[in-house]
């Protein structure tokens, strides 16, 4: 009955008159559906299932445990789905469920992390931003600002893509950068940053690789020492406030990976190619883009509605 009420769906949508869209897709990812950023990539997988009919099934560890996570991706296998999309932030502890998959014969798309080691696992192709070219152009735009001294907030160390962030950035920004570890609490990266300051007066640039999770709680330490204007802040990724914080001159830039590109297109993808065997032919660049305070003003009504 689902099948034949996706197909009457399609049809009057003009899409398709003999053929029902009906694959059945897996996403797993490393973050939750309610981070601010990850909620962003579910709002694109949601649409892209509207959008072709496809059933879709989004899930994610409580945490950041790759344990968990490969678990996720075995019970996902064990399904059977048309395709499988997932992100790869450390290849060594899901690898082995992710070449399960390819053997299994579930074509496997990954998005946001693994861009390096996506093709050696079998997956398809991948969705998303060199994360360590795109930490070098950071570091070298903060750098001809005046950077003289920087920050790197970390707040997911381990997660391969985010040190490749920070360590892209040290390289572009002239290798004067101190990392940050933390959590994902924004107040203990407030207290951490604030700390940071006191304790190293030169430091001039913060660069953090998340906007809601650490680059706002980096824009309000900044502002609770009075030293707006003096030391830079930028970030990976958007929100609203962040973006705010640009237009206000509070931020400097965010660097945008056009994260709902990589839920929508990873399932459409993966639903064309169940329905009729189409692929594109190489991985798919979904950023970066530089939002300055020229572009930021623009997109953070998208960012509120959860699309930026």
């Amino acid at each position: 009955m689902k099948k034949i009420i996706k197909g009457l769906l399609a049809t009057s949508a003009g899409l398709c008159s003999s053929i029902a869209l009906s694959a059945n897709i897996i996403v797993v990812s490393h973050g939750q559906a309610n981070d601010p950023f990850w909620s962003v990539v579910k709002n694109g997988v949601e649409m892209a299932a509207e959008h072709t009919g496809a059933d879709v099934d989004y899930r994610a560890p409580e945490t950041f445990d790759m344990v968990a996570m490969s678990q996720l991706i075995d019970a996902a296998v064990n399904q059977e789905p048309d395709g499988l999309v997932v992100s790869i932030p450390d290849a060594d502890a899901l690898g082995p469920s992710i070449r399960r998959a390819v053997n299994a014969g579930i074509p496997v798309i990954s998005i946001n992390a693994g861009s390096d080691v996506s093709k050696s696992l079998g997956a398809l192709l991948h969705i998303g931003q060199e994360e360590y070219d795109a930490g070098k152009v950071a570091g070298e735009k903060l750098k001809a600002m005046g950077g003289k001294k920087g920050i790197c907030v970390n707040q997911e160390v381990g997660n391969v893509s985010l040190d490749q962030r920070c360590a892209g950035f040290t390289e572009g920004f002239g290798g004067n950068v101190a990392i940050l570890p933390t959590t994902n609490d924004p107040s203990e990266i407030e207290s951490k940053v604030r700390a940071a300051l006191d304790s190293n007066p030169d430091v001039d640039t913060i660069m953090a690789l998340g906007a809601s999770t650490a680059g706002e709680p980096t824009v309000a330490a900044v502002k609770s020492l009075g030293l707006s204007g003096d030391v830079r802040v930028a970030s990976f990724d958007l929100s609203a406030d962040f973006l705010k914080a640009i237009v206000d001159g509070d931020a400097t830039f965010a660097i945008d990976q056009q994260q709902f590109l990589q839920g929508y297109m990873a399932v459409d993808f993966l639903a064309l190619n169940a329905d009729y065997g189409l692929m594109p032919g190489g991985n798919v660049p979904s950023g970066p883009n530089l939002i300055t305070a020229e572009k930021a003003a623009q997109v953070i009504d998208l960012s509120a509605k959860g699309i930026r």
